[in-house]
């Protein structure tokens, strides 16, 4: 099957690989631009995947100040190189995460990162709010852990919807970046600041 180049210029546009990855999902898709999209995703987290036991040594701390200055963030985003650290790819990202933590408001980075009696205390928040909505003890259980996800997708910087695409989190945004960068990259840590705002 011989795929338009307009179709590749559009793929491409839309996700960012490379022509031939482009040409060659088209062609798996039969030319579905919808499943061409979804083949390549798939493969962007097979790669990701492949590369997330890299050791990450580069990269960047990049600030962000709200307009009006009253909050600010500082995020450490890692790779592999310093020739990736350099490409203004990489740094649009790290941009883009440091807007996110200043919107979304992240207590983590991922789930791993929150402290076990945070945990233990919304289970226990969300328990006694069902039980005083007179909900049966066999349904609580699953009720507090479909909260408890809600607030991971809050909490947790990797869980949330992207500022930019709410369809993807965080997370496949990273992925999507290290199967276009071609090295494993890390949000390492951040810190935010708002004025008048103490942790």
């Amino acid at each position: 099957m011989k795929i338009d180049v307009s179709l590749v210029k559009r793929l491409r546009d839309m996700t960012g690989s490379g022509i031939m990855d482009c040409k060659e999902a088209l062609k798996e898709a039969d030319g579905d631009i919808e499943k061409a999209v979804e083949i390549l995703r798939k493969r962007g987290i097979a790669k990701a995947e492949k590369k997330a036991g890299r050791e990450v040594k580069e990269g960047v701390v990049w600030s962000y100040i709200h307009p009006g200055n009253k909050l600010g963030v500082l995020v450490e985003v890692n790779c592999e190189t310093d020739f990736v650290a350099r490409t203004e790819d990489f740094k649009n990202f790290a941009k883009d995460i440091a807007m996110q933590i200043a919107a979304a408001n992240p207590l983590v980075v991922s789930r791993e990162d929150l402290d076990s009696s945070v945990i233990k205390k919304e289970r226990e928040i969300y328990a006694e709010q069902a039980k005083a909505q007179g909900k049966p003890e066999n349904v609580i259980e699953r009720i507090v852990e479909g909260k408890l996800e809600k607030f991971y997708q809050e909490a947790c910087l990797l869980e949330q919807p992207f500022v930019k695409d709410p369809q993807k989190t965080v997370r496949d945004y990273l992925t999507e970046m290290i199967a276009k960068l071609g090295e494993n990259i890390t949000i390492t840590r951040f810190v935010r600041f708002q004025l008048g705002v103490y942790d």
